[in-house]
C-alpha cells in the first residue's frame, strides 16, 4: 500500500525575503523548498568535501541559516521551517 504524503508537507508556505533569494518568491511546500535549497547548494558547490552533510553557507545561505556559516543537514531542515509561513 503506497504512503500518503502528509498534507501539512504539501501546503504551499510563502518563503521569506531571505529564503526567496534562493528558492523564489512563489508560496511552495516545504518539500519542494527543500529540494530547491540542495540545488541551489550543488550548484555553487556548497556542501563540506570532508563532510558531505555539513554545508558551508555563502552570504545568501547564510541570511536563512541566522548567520551560521556551517550547518548540517539536520540542522538546515530545521532553519529553513523559520522561513516559510
Amino acid at each position: 500500500m503506497p504512503r500518503k504524503p502528509n498534507p501539512a508537507f504539501m501546503k504551499a508556505l510563502r518563503p521569506s525575503a531571505e529564503l526567496a533569494k534562493v528558492v523564489g518568491p512563489q508560496p511552495l511546500p516545504r518539500t519542494e523548498a527543500t529540494k530547491k535549497i540542495w540545488e541551489y547548494i550543488k550548484r555553487n558547490n556548497l556542501q563540506d568535501s570532508a563532510n558531505r552533510r555539513n554545508i558551508n553557507a555563502d552570504a545568501t545561505l547564510q541570511a536563512v541559516f541566522g548567520g551560521k556559516r556551517t550547518v548540517n543537514m539536520f540542522e538546515m531542515t530545521k532553519l529553513v521551517a523559520k522561513h516559510l509561513n
